[in-house]
């Protein structure tokens, strides 16, 4: 025999309540499982992060651009090491609000480090860095046995 949990009546009378009740459950899983994090559940995230980055492969260079909105520049290093580009730093917190009016916290702060691996035929004596609004631009030259060349053929 299966037992129905009891409800009043006010829950009878609201058919969508369970409905609801059942997309919180779901948001909350999501949350977690994609990395959304809020509350309290922040203070056990919030000692690294990762940017997010676009690799762009031109003709003439590899781009790389990475999000990191709030960090100073001075606080960022850039080094390439064989065919791999690091990118590390640390967002430093302004300042710690230990109110009980905060509500939602979600900006990440502390270290963060991306490795990218290269491709060959990368000349890491010629990188340019550029940093604006936020957003760190490098461009990584190619070789010039590594761009690519246009053969022409006759056709006979």
């Amino acid at each position: 025999m299966a037992l129905i949990p009891w409800k009043s009546r006010e829950a009878w009378s609201d058919p969508f309540r369970e409905l609801e009740q059942i997309q919180n459950t779901m948001n909350r899983l999501f949350d977690v499982s994609l990395g959304r994090h809020t509350g309290k559940e922040l203070m056990a995230w919030d000692t690294e992060w990762d940017p997010a980055v676009d690799v762009y492969d031109s003709k003439d260079a590899i781009v790389v651009k990475a999000d990191l909105p709030g960090v100073n520049k001075e606080d960022i290093d850039i080094s390439v090491l064989n065919d791999t580009l690091v990118i590390k730093g640390e967002k430093k917190q302004e300042k710690e609000v230990k109110e009980k009016g905060s509500i939602r916290s979600e900006r990440f702060y502390g270290s963060f480090q991306r490795a990218i691996t290269l491709p060959g035929g990368v000349d890491t004596g010629k990188v340019t860095a550029a940093y604006k609004n936020g957003v760190l631009e490098l461009a990584l030259p190619k070789k010039e046995d590594a761009k690519p060349k246009q053969i022409k053929v006759d056709v006979k």
